[in-house]
């Protein structure tokens, strides 16, 4: 039996043992997906050495930068991005990186009405990153938010009411509402939020954040992150099949 999973912490919030183990009982593959919730990445090497039949796994927050330097061979889009979630564990034991957030993403951006203005995008970190691969990939300018100026093009508490009207395309790439926070959401002014926004939230646990609860209050086309998951997923184990 050949064996997956997911390496991040914490791991409470993941769908990809649920999806990946439907997957297999679906497709009737010999396999199996667990999550290895790791406090730290100094114990990655002893994953391969304690699960022999480990042949790829997933990487999700906080990870997705951190992992590079743990890497043996990073592909060139990923590298680009700066920014791995997907790594298959090559016959010899090395580690290679990939991104396929991208692809996920890029499936869900081509999906949306077209923004002619700027987009703005919620975050910096690993995720944004492969969000701002895609922006630039399909031509689409954007402005970054922070929470410093060193990071971002704005700051939260510099937005106003008037950058939102400039911007059509708000995406979250912040785990920000994810749960169990779901009371929470990104401070941006969503009273200037209209019909002709779209709010695009890379978070799918819960179904409807408040981020997406306040843009379809103000009239705005929402979607949430579950697409770009199946897309992601879908080219992860295309990688981890590759010979």
């Amino acid at each position: 039996m050949k064996r997956y999973g997911l390496v991040g912490h914490p791991l409470g919030h993941s769908f990809s043992k649920a999806y990946f183990t439907e997957k297999f009982n679906k497709e009737q593959i010999d396999a199996c997906y667990e999550n290895f919730d790791l406090e730290n990445l100094e114990v990655l090497r002893e994953l391969s050495q304690q699960y022999p039949d480990l042949c790829g796994f997933n990487v999700t927050i906080p990870y997705k930068e951190a992992i590079l330097p743990y890497l043996d061979f990073v592909d060139p889009m990923a590298s680009e991005v700066s920014a791995v979630n997907t790594v298959k564990v090559m016959p010899n034991g090395r580690l290679k990186g990939y991104n396929t957030d991208v692809i996920g993403i890029e499936t869900t951006l081509k999906a949306l009405p077209p923004d002619h203005t700027f987009a703005l995008l919620l975050g910096t970190g690993g995720a944004s990153k492969a969000v701002q691969y895609v922006l630039k990939k399909m031509g689409l300018p954007y402005h970054l938010v922070s929470r410093s100026l060193e990071q971002g093009s704005f700051t939260y508490g510099r937005l106003t009411p008037e950058i939102i009207q400039e911007h059509l395309w708000i995406i979250n790439a912040t785990p920000v509402g994810m749960a169990p926070n779901i009371e929470e959401a990104p401070l941006i002014p969503y009273e200037a939020i209209t019909s002709e926004h779209t709010l695009f939230d890379l978070i799918y646990n819960p179904e409807e954040t408040l981020f997406l609860k306040h843009g379809r209050e103000h009239g705005a086309t929402i979607i949430n992150g579950l697409k770009m998951l199946h897309a992601q997923a879908e080219a992860a184990w295309e990688i981890w099949e590759r010979k």
